[in-house]
């Protein structure tokens, strides 16, 4: 198969080519042109899998978006770029526009050139020759190890986040108004049976607004979930447009003076609703009930200084830092918030 060197991390998001790639022959010289074999079989695993699709196509938009709704497989692809720009530069725009990581993509054309092009641009990006689509599903990279009803309905979840987010571009007036019209509602629970598949999964796939990039499997978030010693919860996201599903996972370490936050995470789907803030507000009262210090591990990476800023914000100084840029943040409990008012949150701790 040919691709480029192997990856570690998991693809996200497979942005394909069309021409000879999606379907046999080219759009603009035949328009007749006919769905590879196995392709609409791969298209739709892909999905249930929870991996996005977008197409990076040089090619007449209006004819091409009427070929995929003639096909009927127009609503598996999210921000379509059909234009003449370079592949290269499709793709930087879709994965802006997504959220995701440049290394989570993968690109399938069969075009040496355009592969080449996209490999040379964009060296983290996965390229796929298109006569190597029939190996796609037993790839290590395109599998899971679980499929959970969040990747199953990923797709959808993200299109109503671009619906939500264009309602907020026309919004006017400050934004805890939007946040209060959008009657948002946060659920902390501990994590279930049924939620261990999605907490490793959420471990795996989350990045960007992750606190140490630690990782845990399913039998490690089992132990610490039955642990006296550890407190492990998942947060969830709903509002009037649907759900985000669940969105963040919280671990934290319980002494007897103090509770070190060993692991706090969120999709980056919410890093603009506040749940951050709400989640550590949450510990934040916990920590004061039981009369005990709340320290919180970090782990600086090129990518997650959203996180940092959000336990900036809410009052944690750094208190050590240890090689490899760890750093070890502590709160006084003396400006423990409430909730704010624009969202509904629901502890359920068993």
């Amino acid at each position: 198969m040919q691709t480029t060197k192997a990856k570690q991390k998991k693809i996200k998001c497979v942005i394909w080519d069309l021409d000879n790639t999606l379907w046999n022959g080219v759009l603009i010289e035949d328009g007749n042109v006919q769905l590879r074999d196995g392709i609409l079989d791969i298209i739709q695993e892909l999905d249930n899998r929870g991996i996005l699709q977008s197409i990076s196509s040089k090619n007449e938009h209006e004819m091409t978006m009427a070929k995929l709704k003639e096909f009927g497989i127009e609503e598996y692809f999210l921000i379509p770029h059909i234009n003449w720009n370079a592949k290269s530069s499709n793709i930087k725009n879709i994965v802006t526009q997504l959220n995701i990581g440049m290394d989570t993509i993968a690109f399938i054309d069969d075009q040496p050139f355009e592969r080449e092009e996209v490999a040379f641009a964009l060296p983290e990006v996965l390229t796929i020759d298109a006569l190597d689509t029939d190996q796609l599903l037993e790839m290590d990279a395109m599998t899971p190890q679980f499929i959970t009803e969040d990747s199953k309905n990923r797709r959808k979840m993200y299109m109503s986040d671009f619906e939500r987010k264009q309602i907020e571009e026309n919004f006017e007036g400050p934004q805890d108004e939007f946040f209060a019209a959008l009657e948002m509602e946060v659920t902390i629970s501990n994590v279930s049976t049924e939620d261990l598949q999605r907490a490793e999964e959420l471990t795996v796939r989350t990045n960007q607004l992750n606190t140490t990039g630690y990782t845990y499997s399913y039998e490690e978030l089992d132990a610490l979930r039955h642990s006296e010693d550890h407190k492990l919860m998942i947060v969830e996201l709903t509002d009037k447009y649907g759900t985000y599903g669940k969105i963040g996972l919280v671990l934290v370490e319980l002494g007897e003076t103090e509770w070190t936050v060993k692991l706090l995470l969120m999709s980056c789907r919410v890093m603009s609703r506040g749940v951050g803030s709400i989640i550590i507000n949450h510990l934040l009262m916990m920590a004061k009930e039981n009369n005990v210090k709340l320290r919180a591990e970090f782990v600086k990476t090129d990518r997650n200084r959203m996180m940092y800023v959000t336990y900036k914000f809410a009052g944690f100084k750094e208190v050590i830092e240890e090689e490899g840029g760890k750093v070890i943040f502590e709160n006084d409990l003396s400006m423990v918030q409430p909730f704010p008012d624009y969202v509904k949150v629901n502890i359920l701790h068993a």
